[in-house]
């Protein structure tokens, strides 16, 4: 693993970039929650930055999804069966992680945008990191509570619906810090816009609804943000997602 893909964000809270997506290790002492897990394909680079943290998979107290997509969910079906991990999304989710609906860009979605730059290079990877393959959970739970988890990080999910029906961000109080999934992203390989954005229209279940659900992050007290897709965004959170607003508009 690169040693700059590895960024930490504060103490305890390590946001880590997979080959196209990133995940989020969360430590308190010897005990671990990792929010998402990257492709299929990234399996190994989310056991080498666990390590590379000094955390071993038996350390994960819980793996919590932001949403089903195959490049968050990748290795979550491996955690829990190997290593006995729950793995927590929000209740609207729970069907979408067991594939009882898929609500993904398509293969036809994709090739109609092929004309746009960057979009045939990141489907040849996102093709190659395992995204098409079955990454369907037998066992995913919802949350064991509403409000704070009694987890490592302390995180608060906070339901932003629209790129899926029970996407959620984990919002961190103490340390001022938004995980935010695919709900507000800093970059992508498909997008030219640099800084908080959405993802590209073809990506979500409901544009409308993703774009409603920006006014739930931008109530949120924090001033980093730690994206599915991007680097590291330091300064008001409620300013990237009023910018990503009005790039959307």
């Amino acid at each position: 693993m690169h040693k700059d893909a590895i960024v930490e964000a504060a103490a305890g809270v390590h946001l880590v970039h997979g080959s196209n997506t990133n995940w989020v290790i969360l430590a308190e002492g010897d005990a671990v929650t990792l929010i998402d897990t990257g492709y299929p394909g990234d399996r190994q680079e989310v056991l080498a930055s666990l390590d590379a943290l000094g955390h071993s998979p038996e350390a994960l107290v819980a793996v919590l999804i932001t949403h089903a997509h195959s490049d968050h969910l990748g290795s979550a079906e491996y955690l829990n069966s190997t290593f006995g991990v729950p793995v927590h999304l929000h209740e609207a989710e729970l069907p979408h992680a067991r594939r009882e609906f898929l609500q993904q860009v398509s293969v036809g979605q994709v090739l109609r945008q092929a004309w746009r730059p960057g979009v045939l290079p990141w489907a040849v990877h996102a093709i190659r990191s395992g995204g098409t393959t079955d990454v369907r959970m037998t066992r995913p739970e919802p949350f064991p509570k509403e409000g704070t988890l009694d987890l490592p990080g302390r995180p608060v999910p906070v339901h932003t619906p629209g790129h899926t029906v029970g996407h959620c961000v984990y919002h961190l109080p103490d340390a001022g810090i938004v995980i935010s999934g695919d709900a507000l992203v800093s970059g992508h390989a498909t997008s030219r816009v640099r800084g908080p954005q959405l993802l590209p229209t073809m990506f979500h279940a409901e544009r409308a609804g993703a774009i409603a659900s920006l006014a739930r992050i931008e109530a949120l007290a924090a001033d980093v943000l730690l994206p599915g897709h991007g680097p590291v965004h330091r300064g008001s959170v409620s300013a990237a997602a009023q910018r990503a607003r009005e790039l959307a508009g």
